[in-house]
């Protein structure tokens, strides 16, 4: 290695340290497909930690057992949960039929328009529609596999409440056990980077669900001043968009233009498009910068990028991820910068 010059030697140590993280994070994934059962829970767990903390600890403040604040956070969660998930359904149930015909409007409005175009288009609807029958029939041929598939899921909600019970009840004893992990002379910074991590989740959490709430309710009041049908369904689909970023916000918004288009003409078409541009102007301007100004701010090109790897990795579920953990590792990255600045490493623990 002597023989090879300075830049030639810098350039292979650092080949050298991406491969193996490269190969650490792959072997690190296929553990965690492996063991999907018990990390998917863990880290929703976590998602439901940093939402719920503030109550928690709110509840303690005030006298509370933890065990007593954990389980009336975890009943008021599965309540909260239980109520949106019913009003979500029972609005897309009640407008989906509704919905749908609207979006088949469309697609014949755009075929007249568009000629070769739309009847391309219908083509590709017909051959979709006969695909989704194909894997329908396979689906529901397959019934053992089904309720397979729903039991696992039930089963990792369930586990993943019980782990938000655990995770807010022993949550003053986290630095303790970090700490007591952690070798003596970094534990300070492993705390530090726990710390941080942790924030982000928690501020991210907190901060995407007060936008998808806002989001949701100026949407619908929009529609609804606009007398589009299935406004609350249209609505609903924006809330549970709001915590894919950017691609749930763009998918829910033009299925609202497209049944506005179908149902009240292209005018209303327009009025619904400005509502929405004007609700994601609200959301990139002003509820970003006061909601989660105490966030980790990311690129729009580094969170694209962690979907799109999110949803190659697990899914849907990889997707709603995905954000999280980016901005819990951006974290890490932040403080590390913070303590390493400079070329000045932190000094070690006198205690060790």
């Amino acid at each position: 290695m002597q023989l090879l010059p300075e830049p030639v030697r810098r350039f292979a140590a650092w080949c050298a340290v991406l491969l193996l993280a490269a190969a650490v994070g792959y072997v690190g994934i296929l553990l965690c497909s492996e063991f999907r059962t018990a990390v998917i829970p863990v880290l929703l767990a976590l998602l439901g930690t940093a939402l719920l903390g503030p109550l928690h600890r709110r509840l303690v403040q005030v006298g509370v057992h933890r065990s007593v604040a954990a389980g009336l956070t975890c009943v008021a969660v599965a309540a909260v949960v239980g109520g949106a998930v019913y009003i979500v359904v029972a609005a897309l149930v009640d407008t989906g039929d509704q919905i749908v015909a609207s979006l088949k409007e469309a697609a014949k409005s755009l075929a007249k328009h568009f000629g070769a175009a739309g009847t391309s288009l219908g083509d590709l609807a017909g051959n979709a529609r006969n695909l989704l029958s194909r894997f329908g029939g396979t689906a529901a041929s397959n019934v053992i596999s089904g309720v397979s598939v729903v039991g696992e899921s039930i089963a990792m909600a369930v586990l993943a409440l019980l782990l938000v019970f655990f995770f807010l009840r022993d949550s003053h004893r986290v630095v303790d056990a970090i700490r007591s992990a952690a070798p003596a002379s970094g534990a300070d910074m492993v705390e530090a980077m726990a710390r941080r991590a942790f924030e982000g989740i928690e501020g991210f959490m907190r901060g995407t669900t007060v936008i998808a709430f806002i989001d949701a309710v100026c949407i619908t009041v929009g529609l609804l001043v606009l007398r589009v049908p299935g406004a609350f369904g249209l609505g609903a689909l924006v809330l549970v968009g709001a915590y894919i970023p950017y691609l749930g916000a763009f998918i829910s918004g033009a299925v609202a233009v497209l049944v506005a288009l179908a149902d009240r003409g292209f005018v209303i078409a327009l009025w619904a498009l400005g509502v929405v541009l004007a609700v994601q102007v609200l959301e990139g301007h002003v509820l970003q910068p006061v909601i989660q100004s105490r966030t980790v701010q990311m690129h729009p090109a580094v969170v694209m990028l962690a979907i799109t790897g999110g949803a190659s990795v697990a899914g849907i579920l990889g997707m709603l991820l995905a954000v999280p953990l980016t901005a819990a590792a951006f974290g890490v990255v932040h403080e590390l910068r913070t303590r390493y600045a400079g070329g000045q490493r932190p000094p070690a623990d006198a205690t060790g």
